[in-house]
């Protein structure tokens, strides 16, 4: 982005450097009132930004002082005529603590997003003794020594307080271990012209966007006209799965969850979810009323993947064959088996959504899950015809017909507990039921379970059923989010991840 706007003459290079610094400037006066800041500055446009900065914040009166590590020398004329001091940081780690001591927080602008491999000595270094800094960091764009593409950290690397993103955040800072290592991450507008889609490997799923797509219901309604349930979920003994799947789906405001299951499950399911009709699986007479009256189907959670589950659900398949369906959990276990009809033979492809974590996903490609997820779940998406929910951290949605891939920034470690899938599984099918696409249920239902995940703030204590709980409040959500910084080119801000 930062080369073609160049190259197309919208924007000269040394504007964009100026646009970038000037708004990580502001943001530090805000964030940091008056502090003496001390700039760790490479020699690439990393350095050029960190430059700016340093000279704006001294033209307000504020102390800054450049430290450079590398070869080649940064461009004076940046500075404007202004006395900044630019000196190298010292190799002995004794002497560069003492050169960066007196910072009140100490900016990295160091590496930016070109980087491959591990740092060379001289900027390992400097990050070893940016890391010892007894003050806050704050990394430019991204924290140096984090790959931009895959967040992978192959040597030293920035630990920052703070992430200055100029344009958009940037993959690896949204990938661990880069997301733990950018803390919270600001993305600002510096004047690149509109972005293309096409040429973008991922999006960030929003509030804006979430409150924009979501399904609303009309003044007057019914609950045939919200959606439609049916889900297959929980062989005998295994209710649970089943319970957690269709209260998601009640509270993500479907108007009637028709719930297959075991005989044997009767009983708790109708005390648990007394709001949902109960089917046994095994009356294929009102498997099939229950499938004609339905606008969406979701199968797996809990059902097993015995011959018996299997050949239920290719029924079950079968007879729904023009209903969008979500497939999770032993449902794509027995997929990858071969038990079930691939869905790009038998379906439209923007109809079903795949839900799995890295292990279904290893069953369904014959292998690990790669360095690459996102190139991983896309080439699944195109190979099933379906779209892919690959559940992480982040989670990432790889939609049926290409494009951009999805990703979430709202999950949490909290979330790394049995039966939360089967409440993602719930919302992404109410959503599917309510009219969403396969895409849109995916994403939306990614939003709404991490929004309430976060505002349960339990923390590690943090259950499946706190998250359905939440999911009401998150559908009373709108806008675009709140921030505490009062500038009109903030683009995004993520709280650290936690």
């Amino acid at each position: 982005m930062d080369r073609e706007a160049v190259e197309k003459g919208e924007i000269p290079a040394r504007l964009l450097m100026e646009n970038a610094g000037r708004s990580a400037a502001l943001l530090l006066r805000d964030l940091y009132p008056e502090a003496p800041v001390v700039v760790v500055a490479g020699s690439g446009n990393n350095g050029g930004d960190g430059l700016v900065l340093a000279r704006t914040l001294g033209s307000w009166g504020v102390s800054a002082r450049v430290l450079t590590v590398g070869r080649n020398a940064l461009e004076a004329p940046l500075l404007h005529g202004w006395n900044i001091p630019v000196l190298p940081l010292p190799e002995d780690p004794a002497e560069a603590d003492q050169a960066l001591g007196g910072a009140a927080v100490v900016i990295d602008a160091l590496l930016g997003t070109g980087i491959s491999g591990p740092p060379r000595a001289p900027h390992a270094r400097a990050i070893e003794a940016i890391n010892r800094a007894p003050v806050p960091v704050v990394s430019l764009d991204l924290p140096s020594g984090v790959s931009a593409d895959s967040g992978e950290t192959p040597g030293a690397s920035v630990r920052a307080e703070v992430t200055i993103a100029f344009g958009a955040p940037k993959l690896g800072s949204l990938r661990f271990p880069g997301r733990e290592l950018s803390g919270r991450i600001i993305a600002v507008e510096i004047g690149f012209p509109p972005w293309d889609d096409a040429a973008c490997g991922a999006r960030v799923i929003t509030p804006g966007w979430f409150s924009r797509v979501r399904p609303r219901r009309s003044l007057v309604t019914h609950k045939n006209a919200e959606g439609r349930l049916l889900l297959f979920a929980g062989r005998e003994g295994m209710a649970g799965a089943a319970i957690l799947a269709a209260r998601a789906a009640l509270e993500a405001g479907t108007g009637f969850v028709r719930v297959m299951s075991a005989a044997g499950n009767r009983e708790v399911l109708q005390q648990a979810v007394p709001e949902a009709t109960f089917v046994e699986a095994r009356d294929l007479a009102g498997v099939r009323e229950a499938v004609r009256n339905s606008d969406a189907l979701a199968a797996g959670p809990g059902i097993g993947t015995d011959g018996r589950a299997a050949a239920a659900l290719r029924e079950l398949l079968e007879e729904g064959s023009e209903l969008p369906v979500v497939l999770d959990a032993d449902a794509l276990t027995l997929l990858a088996a071969g038990e079930l009809p691939d869905p790009s033979e038998t379906r439209v492809p923007e109809s079903v959504l795949l839900t799995p974590h890295p292990g279904e996903m290893a069953r369904l490609i014959g292998r690990n899950v790669g360095a690459n997820p996102i190139a991983d779940a896309r080439a699944e998406a195109e190979r099933r015809g379906a779209t892919v929910l690959l559940k992480g951290s982040p989670s990432i949605v790889a939609p049926s017909g290409g494009g951009p891939a999805w990703v979430s920034p709202t999950g949490s470690s909290a979330l790394a507990r049995a039966g939360m899938g089967d409440v993602l599984t719930g919302a992404a099918a109410a959503f599917l039921a309510r009219g969403a696409g396969a895409l849109e249920a995916a994403g939306l239902a990614l939003h709404a379970t991490g929004w309430a995940a976060h505002a349960a703030g339990r923390g590690e204590a943090l259950l499946p059923s706190d998250v359905v709980a939440g999911l009401g409040s998150a559908l009373l959500q709108s806008g675009d989010g709140a921030t505490d910084l009062e500038f009109p080119f903030i683009l995004l801000d993520l709280d650290p991840p936690g």
